[in-house]
């Protein structure tokens, strides 16, 4: 019951883990990656469909992406789409391929992205402390129960703990080479 427990709660900070990944991916550092336009989707047919799979994406070089839209009559509904994202791109079409070019970062916006890094980051933690506290819970009602015995449960609290404290120092070591991501010019 106990192995469980961990289990549980070690797969759910894993999952914290991952959506901070993903989050941070999100974040543009000034180079190109085909990943930045993952959260895009274009108005297809009634449909909203993601953008990569109605174009090949590529980096072409560091500053530039290049989209090959797979159906031309789409062309205008996916610049349309990537103009009106957050992420502050504009486009340029020449036929079917649409180039990207990624505007240079300043200071300032570095700075600004790197707050919202580390907001993210602390979302994650929060997540993974509500996982611990949880799994503490449900430690807590077994022993109530009888299941368990006071040692047991002090030891799988313990048990826990560790879990978490692993977890965290992994959140610390992604953003912290997120940041020199960020800070590199």
């Amino acid at each position: 019951m106990i192995d469980e427990i961990k289990a549980d709660a070690k797969e759910r900070m894993q999952k914290s883990i991952s959506a901070l990944k993903s989050q941070m991916s999100k974040v543009r550092t000034g180079r190109a990656h085909p990943s930045l336009l993952d959260s895009i989707t274009v108005e297809y047919y009634g449909a909203e469909t993601p953008l990569n799979q109605l174009a090949n994406i590529v980096a072409e070089d560091s500053r530039t992406l290049a989209l090959t839209v797979f159906d031309k009559s789409t062309t205008q509904a996916v610049e349309k789409a990537i103009m009106q994202s957050d992420l502050g791109l504009n486009p340029m079409s020449a036929g079917t391929v649409i180039r990207i070019p990624m505007p240079a970062l300043t200071e300032e916006r570095r700075k600004d992205l790197i707050k919202v890094v580390r907001a993210e980051a602390e979302q994650a933690r929060v997540a993974v402390r509500n996982v611990r506290r949880d799994a503490n819970s449900d430690i807590k009602e077994l022993m109530k129960d009888k299941e368990i015995s006071e040692d047991d449960a002090h030891r799988a609290e313990e048990d826990i703990q560790k879990i978490t404290d692993a977890t965290i120092k992994s959140i610390d070591e992604h953003l912290s080479d997120k940041e020199a991501e960020l800070m590199e010019v």
